[in-house]
């Protein structure tokens, strides 16, 4: 079968791999790491709060819409091979909610590939229903989601809690072992993967929605595409940009709100922005673009290495950079965001040359297709056009 990558998908998910980052960096860096998340997210300086602003959430939902228009597209091959659905599936969010388990386990606590994987299950046997029952579940999901956010900020602007992590979180992270940080997020599994019961939700609405978009044309070269992504642009940047600026400086009580309410709507603005940006560029594209598309063919890889690198650089086990560099804030925090981003877009597209898939997404395709006893070059590859 033919097929050919949709570069501006690429270009999309390279720029959220390196967004994620720009939220998670404020966490490794802080002295208290993860186990002091709301610390190292809600310090009162007014530079840091405007640099966390600009990543916090946005990347990650539209990390998620993307999960969404992959899996419509994987629903499309399905259809097009005649293979049941959801089929193989169903062991391909297997091997997901797997890899984010050793990826939480050995590197980094707040890992979203379990929420993903467990996500693309439900979602997976709402894709191909009706319009009609896509949005009923869109409204009645995204409804419960708003409600549920609403009542705990409530909560927390009526009783405003610790900031602090607990007295473990300001020597775990600075003087202790990789061993005993393992161990510990084996003990507080259940208090770090709380964040579940707020990403399954907003998954199946941002999922669901990525998948509609797609369908809608989001990314075509049309004009119904270019209308799409005006409206797009206009609701996330002009909308919903400004109000999560003022619920960033509006103290952590409105931390939820700042990071899972607003964000999904600012991140459909950009996804409508770089589409667009895309879509009118003209020549081959620079080394920036270039890196950044390289980042989204291996974000798999970039993901779970960008996170090593930061707690290899931040931790105590490592340089420890975190508690040395701790006076620097916010500044060094900015110069250690570029200089990993510089070493996987650089590291990325050194493998790309040699190689069609990253390290991490080449295991993922054996694990995939050894137990259906097919190889590699019989894979089901992506075949679309965003042009109907």
């Amino acid at each position: 079968m033919t097929s050919r990558r949709i570069e501006v998908l690429d270009l999309l998910r390279g720029i959220a791999i390196v967004g994620t980052l720009g939220t998670n960096i404020w966490i490794f860096t802080d002295p208290g790491g993860p186990a002091d998340v709301m610390g190292a997210l809600g310090r009162p300086e007014t530079v840091e709060t405007l640099l966390r602003f600009l990543t916090n959430g946005k990347f990650l939902a539209l990390l998620t819409l993307l999960f969404g228009v992959g899996l419509e597209l994987q629903y499309r091959s399905a259809a097009r091979r005649g293979a049941p659905w959801p089929g193989w599936y169903l062991w391909r969010a297997g091997l997901l909610f797997v890899e984010g388990l050793i990826h939480y386990l050995l590197i980094f606590e707040f890992d979203v590939l379990m929420g993903y994987a467990l996500t693309s299950v439900i979602v997976a046997y709402l894709i191909g229903r009706s319009d009609r029952v896509v949005k009923a579940w869109m409204i009645t999901v995204g409804t419960v989601f708003a409600a549920l956010i609403g009542l705990l900020t409530a909560g927390m602007l009526a009783a405003p809690a610790s900031t602090g992590g607990g007295p473990e979180s300001s020597t775990l992270f600075t003087d202790g072992t990789y061993p005993q940080q393992v161990a510990a997020r084996v003990e507080m599994f259940g208090l770090y993967r709380i964040e579940i019961v707020l990403i399954v939700p907003m998954g199946i609405v941002l999922f669901l929605l990525g998948s509609r978009l797609m369908r809608a044309g989001v990314l075509e070269d049309s004009e119904r595409g270019a209308s799409l992504r005006r409206r797009l642009v206009v609701a996330g940047l002009a909308v919903a940009l400004p109000l999560n600026l003022v619920t960033s400086f509006a103290g952590p009580g409105w931390f939820l709100v700042d990071r899972y309410l607003l964000p999904p709507v600012v991140a459909l603005g950009l996804l409508g922005l770089v589409a667009t940006l895309a879509r009118r560029a003209t020549g081959a594209p620079g080394v920036l673009r270039r890196g950044l598309n390289n980042v989204g063919r291996t974000a798999l890889s970039s993901y779970i290495f960008q996170n090593l690198v930061a707690s290899a650089l931040c931790y105590g086990w490592g340089l420890g950079l975190a508690a040395s560099l701790d006076e620097l804030r916010p500044w060094w925090v900015l110069a250690a965001w570029a200089g990993i981003c510089a070493l996987f877009m650089t590291l990325s597209t050194l493998w790309l040359r040699r190689f069609e898939r990253g390290p991490v997404e080449t295991l993922w395709q054996w694990a995939y297709l050894a137990p259906q006893g097919r190889s590699k070059n019989s894979d089901e590859t992506v075949e679309v056009s965003t042009k109907r």
